[in-house]
């Protein structure tokens, strides 16, 4: 697998960065804060391997440990409609800048080990895949291992559930559809290359990596234990 940068992603992609909404960089977010507005999202995010049913039944993301940057940022996409998941919407109309920013350093934090674990070398992918990533220049933005990404507004998605992220996929290349599009040019440019087959192999191969990305069960849900 071709490890160094694609220069026409990358530089797209940073371009992206740099223009990204100003209250969503400016507004910094406070953890403890963070926690005590995480009611609504621990239903989902907070029970490990939850299961939602649209637009298909998938597991709901991993999003402890994930880039506080990136989690304000999806949740301002949700929010303005540039994804268009009803759920997620629903929720995300409701916050502010601070609730978004708060909920976001909340859960990067999250079961976040005192030091940065240092992860095996991933397994190398088939030849299949192994073109596919190539041809999506994935690394471009995703980073080494598909846990580093070159800016903190991407995801991590090494680890991340594969039944998710076909979904996410799926939303990119179908970015207008009215009920789960999600609108991001340079998503929507790599997912529009590949059929279900080709996403659905890429996102076996990226949710089997090893990453940093969890869901930590929130004491609400810890049934059968005590404090």
């Amino acid at each position: 697998m071709k490890k160094n940068l694609s220069p026409m992603f990358a530089a797209v992609a940073l371009s992206l960065a740099a223009t990204l909404p100003a209250q969503a960089q400016a507004v910094t977010g406070d953890a403890k804060a963070g926690q005590g507005k995480a009611a609504m999202c621990i239903g989902c995010h907070g029970i490990v391997g939850y299961q939602t049913t649209f637009p298909e039944v998938y597991k709901v993301p991993r999003i402890a440990g994930q880039s506080e940057k990136y989690l304000a940022l999806a949740l301002d996409a949700y929010k303005k409609g540039d994804r268009k998941h009803p759920t997620m919407r629903g929720i995300a109309v409701s916050l502010s800048d601070q609730d978004m920013a708060d909920l976001a350093a909340y859960y990067a934090q999250l079961g976040k080990p005192a030091t940065a674990p240092t992860l095996p070398a991933p397994p190398a992918p088939s030849a299949q895949v192994s073109q596919l990533l190539q041809k999506g220049a994935c690394v471009s933005c995703h980073g080494a291992n598909f846990s580093s990404p070159i800016d903190p507004s991407y995801p991590k998605i090494a680890g991340q559930y594969a039944d998710y992220l076909l979904v996410g996929l799926k939303a990119y290349r179908d970015n207008t559809h009215p009920l789960w599009g999600r609108s991001n040019p340079v998503m929507a440019g790599m997912a529009k290359q590949f059929s279900n087959a080709e996403l659905k192999a890429l996102a076996k191969y990226i949710g089997s990596l090893p990453g940093e990305l969890k869901t930590v069960p929130q004491r609400e849900f810890r049934l059968g234990q005590h404090d």
